[in-house]
């Protein structure tokens, strides 16, 4: 009986963790079996493993041949495993020393021919291992430097399973693995300059709109939920668009967070390192609801949610969206992270961006004002409107209207307040609100329970009279003023007032309550 261990990781949602791979040999009819709660694709790993070994000079012998994944009750996916199990069988053959096999971990898909390929969501496996105390990682080279952005990783990348063998202390057999690099064809015309990369979008591009300026200014430094309601035009796409320039680059543990999920999502640019600003994801309003929150079969995978976390989800035409699939976003509203159960097991996906919803006033788009230029009928329009449900709007903190641009705007001689100005602004407020919540859970005032609004943070009853008669004639829920005292530390931040005034509650109850006057 020959036995030989290595150790993979099995991440489910953004956790890694462990896995053990036991290689038993032993005499009996020539089969492979693979136990220990295997996906299809893992169950695959069988004829793989035997094709890449035989192909790079190590052929299994035809015996019984047993492979369990512990701990079993664990689920197990992908073709991440590859690597571990030819390591464990390598290690039970005895053409790698069992001491220098289990002192690593394996991570890789395998080819017929032996090479090694690049998987999904080696960042995350990579912080599992060095958070499990083996920091040596053998991974595929166009893998590497993804998980050398883990701290403390020592990183072995290998292009074929004979590197594996030698890194091992085996011998090489056979002939010089040959790794035939991809070709790319390019035109003697076309230019070997590299193009510059693309300048964000830039606030000073945005025309006018300057109540639309200063909410999407307020919901920066706060980290606000938005909606804004206007024509055709009037710039609600452009807004949302430089909202995450705005936003303050990602601190090291946030940055580690968005790259793991994009790690696991297959959207990650290893070359780019650490992603260190907000993103901005964009779904199509006629995106699915598992697009958008995740899922797919067997184990769950991150979704547009969970892509933007720490970062913008803008959804134009929000009245157009399917009504469950917008309020599959309530849970991460309140949450910060999705919750996703499938038959093979749940996944867990953090989920804290800031909600950006963009729509008409109706279907026509024209209704403004007086509401003289619609064709639609007010039944229509409330219909349009009431799409969007009551529950997601009233987690939602700022509902404003965007209304046309003039063409005062247009011919206006006034420059624009452009991104660098406005994102310094809301640097200070964020720093100012780091400070006040230091100790709590939070660092950002969107983010702050309405327990601790009405407790440490309590304001007196002369600045919250407005706020207090919205709520007692039924124009405010509970959650929608705590929202607005939210709101209204915000704008107090950015004004440089130590604690909210009449006035700024006002501009936040303001802010709060413009959509619905639309509607």
């Amino acid at each position: 009986m020959a036995l030989g261990r290595a150790l993979a990781v099995a991440v489910v949602g953004l956790q890694g963790h462990l896995v053990e791979v036991e290689a038993d040999i032993t005499a009996g009819l020539p089969t492979f079996t693979l136990v220990g709660l295997p996906d299809t694709s893992l169950h695959e790993a069988r004829d793989r493993v035997r094709a890449a070994a035989a192909n790079s000079g190590y052929g299994l012998p035809q015996r019984r041949i047993t492979v369990n994944l512990s701990p079993a009750g664990l689920p197990k996916a992908g073709t991440g495993f590859d690597l571990a199990v030819a390591a464990a069988l390598l290690s039970a053959t005895q053409v790698a020393p069992h001491e220098s096999v289990r002192r690593f971990v394996h991570v890789g898909e395998l080819g017929l021919d032996g090479r090694v390929r690049p998987v999904r969501g080696v960042l995350p496996a990579a912080l599992a291992a060095v958070r499990g105390g083996r920091p040596d990682l053998v991974v595929p080279a166009e893998n590497a430097q993804e998980a050398g952005l883990v701290p403390g990783a020592r990183v072995w990348p290998v292009r074929h399973l004979q590197e594996v063998v030698v890194l091992h202390g085996g011998q090489m057999r056979g002939p010089e693995p040959v790794v035939v690099e991809p070709e790319v064809e390019r035109s003697d015309s076309e230019p070997s300059i590299p193009e510059p990369p693309a300048s964000p979008p830039d606030l000073a591009d945005v025309i006018g709109q300057y109540e639309g300026r200063w909410a999407l200014e307020v919901a920066a430094a706060g980290g606000h939920h938005l909606l804004m309601v206007g024509p055709p035009g009037a710039g609600k796409t452009l807004l949302a668009a430089r909202l995450p320039g705005v936003l303050p680059d990602l601190d090291d543990e946030q940055a580690v967070e968005v790259t793991a999920v994009h790690s696991v999502a297959g959207t990650l640019d290893p070359a780019a390192g650490l992603i260190r600003r907000p993103p901005f994801e964009s779904p199509h309003h006629t995106a699915s609801l598992v697009s958008l929150v995740g899922g797919g079969s067997g184990l769950p995978r991150p979704g547009a949610a969970s892509r933007a976390h720490r970062g913008v989800l803008f959804i134009d035409e929000a009245a157009e969206v399917g009504a469950h699939v917008l309020d599959s976003l309530r849970q991460p509203l309140e949450n910060g992270e999705l919750v996703i159960h499938r038959a093979q097991g749940s996944a867990r996906f953090p989920a804290r961006f800031q909600l950006v919803l963009a729509t008409n006033p109706c279907p026509c788009g024209r209704f403004q004002g007086t509401g003289t230029e619609c064709t639609c009928l007010p039944a229509v329009r409330r219909r349009y409107l009431g799409r969007l449900s009551g529950p997601l709007l009233d987690r939602v903190d700022l509902q404003v209207e965007v209304l046309a641009v003039s063409r005062a705007d247009l011919v206006s001689d006034e420059r624009p307040e452009d991104t660098a100005t406005v994102a310094a602004r809301v640097a200070v407020a964020r720093s100012i609100q780091r400070e006040r919540l230091a100790g709590t859970p939070w660092a950002s005032n969107g983010e702050v329970s309405g327990t601790w609004l009405r407790g440490p943070l309590k304001l007196p009853t002369s600045v919250t009279r407005d706020v207090d008669q919205a709520l007692d004639r039924a124009r405010l829920s509970i959650r929608g003023y705590d929202r607005v005292l939210r709101i209204a530390w915000s704008v107090c931040d950015l004004a440089g007032h130590s604690r909210p005034d009449r006035d700024d509650v006002g501009r936040a109850l303001m802010l709060r309550q413009r959509g619905e006057a639309v509607a």
